[in-house]
């Protein structure tokens, strides 16, 4: 693997991995992110209709809360997970975790860490950690942690120490192991750095994280409040200035627009593309603009048609999904409101989705109250091709310096 910077500057780095996968002939851009998906496969999505989807990540994020209880059948079968979800030549990510549903706090010893899957606790030790990871052969895969120091409103410099130290023992153990497995050559180890919101801890596994062999870093306990506040993110900015420049930064847990421009300004390479199906499953489009003009007042009206739908979302409004509640955001619009029952434009001007050009919103709204399966196959293609086309704007503008204009344009939406 090497990553190319082609730019660098205030923060942002704009640039390519190259040399990815097992074969070593595939290439990432960055700023970008990862395809979300459910044991493999996009959710509402059959392989064919995904790659209708214009931009697609060149790699997919599967989760061990998801894998790990099937661990038995992909030992047995050997040839790791891409063949055995269909997707032998896509790169694969394994993550411990899936970002929509977290896990319960409070499990993880010196010794393990605890997954959450369908059927519950699954508790994880180095070494059998890594007998999965050798049963699933991902290109990319998530290195063992203590995350649970970030869960707590205010962490204390004790526990935020117990995180590091942990994370960096398994990562450790982790190594040792890959060293002694011959199909996890080709795999690469991402460390994880932790140490809840205390700035030395962080620091410090930064930099320890960054002595040792690993393919790159994520960034973990940024999600939530600590995103929200001046804390988070001058703690963001002060870690990656400790990260050698020729590794991925990836993030998880961050996935609205804002908070991924905010992250982008402090040298986040990658981050996760759950937003979409989060706003899927509320039953929401994405409609946020990120056509960066000279006049980004002017867009706004070209792309959504009326500030009115934006200017005046209630953000209180809480929807029930499969997973969780979750707030609906000032990103998206609610098609399941009675006032779409007869818009008969579609979802988003000028968006070159499947469901854009073919359907309304009208359409939608009345797939979403009969309760078709439709509605989540065509919301999905349109809020995956919006959130992949707005990472490709990114990169857009920092190829001509108008960051700023982006920047201004998502904020100007975000209330």
């Amino acid at each position: 693997m090497k990553l190319s910077l082609i730019k660098v500057g205030n923060g942002c780095r704009l640039g390519k991995i190259k040399n990815l996968g097992k074969t070593r002939d595939h290439t990432m851009d960055i700023p970008g992110c990862l395809l979300y998906t459910k044991t493999g496969s996009a959710p509402h999505l059959t392989h064919h209709t995904l790659h209708n989807i214009h931009r697609l990540p060149a790699m997919a994020q599967l989760t061990l809360s998801s894998l790990a209880e099937h661990h038995e059948v992909l030992t047995e079968y050997k040839e790791g997970v891409g063949k055995f979800i269909g997707m032998p030549e896509s790169l694969l990510y394994c993550s411990l975790h899936d970002p929509v549903s977290p896990c319960p706090a409070g499990y993880v010893t010196n010794k393990s860490v605890s997954v959450w899957g369908a059927g519950g606790r699954v508790e994880m030790t180095a070494s059998k950690f890594m007998a999965i990871q050798q049963a699933l052969q991902p290109d990319w895969f998530q290195c063992l942690s203590d995350g649970e120091a970030s869960c707590a409103e205010v962490t204390s410099i004790k526990r935020a120490r117990k995180s590091v130290d942990r994370s960096l023992l398994f990562l450790d153990s982790c190594l040792q192991l890959q060293e002694k497995s011959e199909v996890l050559q080709k795999s690469l180890i991402i460390g994880v750095i932790e140490g809840g919101d205390v700035m030395e801890e962080r620091l410090r596994s930064a930099r320890e994280t960054a002595k040792r062999p690993v393919g790159g870093f994520l960034l973990d306990g940024f999600q939530g409040n600590l995103m929200a506040t001046e804390t988070g993110l001058h703690l963001l900015s002060s870690v990656t200035a400790e990260l050698p420049e020729d590794k991925p930064r990836l993030i998880c847990g961050v996935s609205r627009p804002d908070e991924v421009l905010e992250c982008v300004e402090r040298g986040v390479d990658l981050f996760e593309s759950f937003f979409p199906y989060q706003v899927t499953e509320r039953g929401c489009a994405l409609t946020f603009s990120f056509d960066f003009q000279p006049n980004p007042e002017e867009t706004l009206w070209q792309q959504n048609g009326t500030q009115e739908e934006i200017k005046y979302l209630d953000q209180t409004e809480k929807i029930k999904t499969t997973d969780c509640t979750q707030e609906m955001t000032s990103f998206e619009i609610n098609l399941k409101e009675k006032k779409y029952q007869e818009d008969f434009d579609p979802l988003v001007r000028g968006c070159p989705c499947y469901c854009c050009k073919n359907h309304t919103r009208a359409y939608v709204h009345h797939l979403l109250v009969t309760n078709e399966l439709l509605a989540g196959v065509l919301l999905m293609m349109h809020n995956f091709e919006h959130y992949f086309g707005f990472f490709h704007s990114i990169r857009e503008a920092l190829k001509s310096d108008k960051l700023a204009h982006l920047k201004e344009l998502i904020l100007r939406q975000a209330f």
